[in-house]
Formats: C-alpha cells, sequence, structure tokens
C-alpha cells in the first residue's frame, strides 16, 4: 500500500507578535481571519505587511494567524536572494540567530533582528497518521511526487507529529515551482 501524503505550497508570509502586530496596525488591533488554512486553528487573514531588505522590497506579504510569541518570516530563497537577506533553512520556530529584516504596516513599522527563515520542507501528521504510514516525530524521510515532466524526490523532509495537526506536506514556492507541483498532487512517502 502507497504511503500517500496531500501536498501543498506554503507561499511567503507572516507569523506576527502581538507587541508586533499592534505596532503595526494600532494598539488593541486584532487579526482579521480571512480564510481557514488546513492545518487546524491556522487561517490566512486579511492584514498585509511589507517586507524590507536591503536590495528591495516584498509588498502585500500574508500574515497568517493566531499571533505567535515570536515574528516569523517565512520566504523562499529565491525571495531571500531578491530582498538582500540570508534566510536559513529551519523548522518553523527555529528563528535563532536568522538575518532580521524591517516591516511596514498601515500604523507603523518594526525592525527585526532575526526572525526570516526558509521553511524546511515538512509533513504535518497526527499520531495515528505517523502510526499507519510507519513513521515517528522528527523522522527524516524521503517523498516521491510524480508530476508530469518533472518527476521529485524530496529528501530531508521532517515528520512533525501532533494531535493538533492534519495530514499535509508544506513546500515552498520554489519547491514546487520545481516539480510543477500544483492543484491536488499527493506524495508518496518512500524512505
Amino acid at each position: 500500500m502507497a504511503k500517500t501524503v496531500p501536498i501543498e505550497i506554503s507561499a511567503r508570509h507572516l507569523h506576527l507578535s502581538q507587541a508586533d502586530l499592534e505596532t503595526l496596525f494600532g494598539k488593541g488591533y486584532q487579526l482579521t481571519p480571512n480564510k481557514d488554512l488546513s492545518q487546524p486553528g491556522q487561517c490566512a487573514c486579511e492584514e498585509r505587511v511589507t517586507v524590507v531588505g536591503p536590495k528591495r522590497e516584498l509588498k502585500g506579504v500574508s500574515v497568517l494567524g493566531p499571533v505567535r510569541p515570536e515574528t516569523q518570516v517565512e520566504i523562499s530563497l529565491t525571495d531571500a536572494r531578491s530582498i538582500g537577506v540570508a534566510a536559513p533553512i529551519r523548522e518553523s520556530g527555529d528563528i535563532a540567530g536568522s538575518s532580521g529584516c524591517k516591516l511596514i504596516g498601515p500604523a507603523g513599522e518594526v525592525e527585526l533582528t532575526q526572525g526570516v527563515i526558509a521553511a524546511k520542507r515538512h509533513i504535518h501528521m497526527t499520531p495515528a497518521d505517523a502510526e499507519n504510514l510507519g513513521v515517528s516525530d522528527k523522522e527524516i524521510v524521503c517523498v516521491k511526487v510524480d508530476s508530469d515532466g518533472r518527476k521529485t524526490i524530496y529528501d530531508d523532509v521532517i515528520v512533525r507529529v501532533s494531535n493538533s495537526y492534519a495530514l499535509a506536506m508544506h513546500i515552498d514556492t520554489d519547491e514546487g515551482n520545481a516539480a510543477c507541483v500544483a492543484g491536488n498532487m499527493v506524495g508518496e512517502i518512500v524512505k
């Protein structure tokens, strides 16, 4: 039996702390959910910010909710090069020692000293999914994608297991474009 997982492309976005949200949008500001995401409790919000690096800026970057303890900017390596920052490939939340940038919102600006990363490719799943797929939390696996003309095997995919997750593999836009991933594609865990 194939060990398949749905694949989702995670476009550039950011997660804000409450303090940074208020600096960018105003005192007491609350995020405005716009669309639920596949991961339970996560949403794309109506709010957008400008991400500024030494070379250029990215306008209209989506804010995801809910707020987090620390602000984190997730961009592709192409985005990072274009704005002139070094974005280490990291798991979400691992921002220590990463590059900074400036964020501009309608009410103010935030100068981040760290927080810019390229998210490490990963698979979210529940403990039941992990048991069915024969994998464990923090295990590194390979995932085969049979796209038309660009078949690919992604190596170094980290498995993330929690009761609060829904089954989905996340890759960034660079990775998705390189393998012609579009629509409702699935990948197969091939360890």
